[in-house]
């Protein structure tokens, strides 16, 4: 049972997400921002990945904390949810197009954070969503799953579809790179013997 149940409290947000990797792409989100809701809703349906989300922040801030603080914690469960990756196909990617726009992502679950992230957004702001946003939650979540995450805009000029285009692909990628491996359902993908 590939699962996972964080919790997480700081004095900017308090966070519960539960996942499973194996699901069918249920979600039940509440972050606090509906443009985050709408994001890790489609990444979740697009991964098959049954997330739960919910987030107390201090979004009279604004929403940087909530944003990262559940990159974290989605990373963290991540990894939690794939012990030691046994079995894995360890690499995914997905060319995603919606309407005018075309995102790349290519993920290696190694072991080691690298984030690319080369989005072109040209508004600031989604509804009260800073875009810059963006960025903020994927280097949380290389970090905190220790993975290599690579985001690359090919074409587009809309700013909610850039997003959407690349937390969809994000989504895709991560159920390739997860995914069991038949031929090596015992094996660590990786020389080294250990990810």
């Amino acid at each position: 049972m590939r699962k996972a149940e964080i919790s997480r409290k700081t004095a900017e947000t308090d966070i519960t997400l539960s996942i499973d990797l194996d699901g069918a792409g249920r979600a039940e989100i509440d972050t606090g921002c509906g443009f985050l809701d709408h994001m890790l809703t489609l990444f979740a349906r697009h991964g098959r990945f049954d997330l739960a989300v919910r987030c107390a922040g201090d979004t009279q801030v604004d929403y940087h904390h909530s944003v990262e603080d559940i990159g974290i914690v989605l990373g963290q469960a991540f990894a939690q949810a794939l012990g030691d990756k046994r079995g894995i196909t360890r690499y995914g990617s997905m060319l995603l197009p919606m309407d005018e726009t075309l995102v790349l992502c290519a993920v290696d679950l190694s072991g080691r954070c690298m984030l690319r992230y080369h989005l072109e957004l040209p508004a600031a702001k989604v509804g009260d969503f800073d875009t810059e946003l963006g960025e903020e939650f994927f280097w949380a979540f290389a970090r905190s799953a220790a993975a290599t995450v690579h985001l690359r805009q090919l074409d587009g000029t809309n700013t909610h579809h850039i997003l959407e285009a690349a937390f969809k692909a994000f989504g895709r990628a991560l159920r390739q790179a997860v995914n069991i491996d038949p031929a090596a359902a015992d094996e660590i993908p990786s020389t080294k013997g250990m990810l």
